[in-house]
């Protein structure tokens, strides 16, 4: 995408939809809510570390973002799955 604040922008939308599916998953409790919490802070901490080696090693915030949206459409499949 050849915005960087539309790219910005549709990331923090999708990240909502993800945050939405997070939360009833959550709501619901049991065991797969307590799986669901424990990789949330897990693929964040891995997320950040990722971001910083891209931005460290010569990459764009393009690239970051691109990434994250990656990310947070594999979640938002596995949520919906």
């Amino acid at each position: 995408m050849s915005n960087p604040f539309c790219a910005a922008f549709l990331l923090a939308l999708e990240a909502q939809k993800v945050i939405e599916l997070r939360l009833v998953r959550i709501a619901w409790g049991g065991a797969e809510a307590q799986a669901e919490m424990v990789s949330m802070v897990g693929e964040k901490v891995v997320a950040a570390m990722e971001a910083a080696n891209t931005l460290m090693t010569g990459g764009s915030h393009d690239d970051v973002i691109t990434r994250y949206r990656d990310l947070v459409a594999a979640n938002v499949r596995r949520l919906t799955a």
